[in-house]
């Protein structure tokens, strides 16, 4: 139960990070193209990548730690932020190939799913 505390409780921050990243990009470059949630990918992918480095490579935190800033603070300010280091340890491992299939699959199956459940949405309501 508390790690499922510390993740709610980073997820939480992290969402309000986002949603002000977000406001604070479209104010300042526009609405015309998402640039706020493509900032948020790309800051919180980068994060995760000096977060995931320092903390397995240069000390001994705990893994609440790791549960609190990655799964939870990341985790809530982009899911890509999961979804790039995901891609990364696949590529350490050495799997060219399910790289290929998780990254294709991951964003052709959600974009699918997404009007997948607009058309439902539409089709009932």
């Amino acid at each position: 139960m508390y790690h499922l505390f510390l993740v709610c409780i980073g997820g939480a921050l992290g969402a309000g990070m986002r949603h002000l990243g977000v406001q604070w990009v479209g104010r300042v470059l526009g609405l015309s193209f998402p640039w706020g949630t493509l900032a948020v990918n790309v800051i919180g992918s980068f994060a995760m990548g000096l977060f995931i480095e320092y903390l397995v490579r240069r000390t001994g935190a705990p893994a609440e730690v790791r549960l609190f800033v990655a799964t939870g603070v990341l985790g809530g300010f982009t899911t890509f932020s999961a979804f790039s280091l995901d891609v990364a340890v696949l590529w350490e491992r050495g799997a060219a190939f399910p790289v290929l299939g998780y990254v294709l699959g991951s964003v052709f199956c959600a974009i699918f799913a997404l009007f997948a459940g607009l058309w439902l949405a539409r089709s009932v309501w």
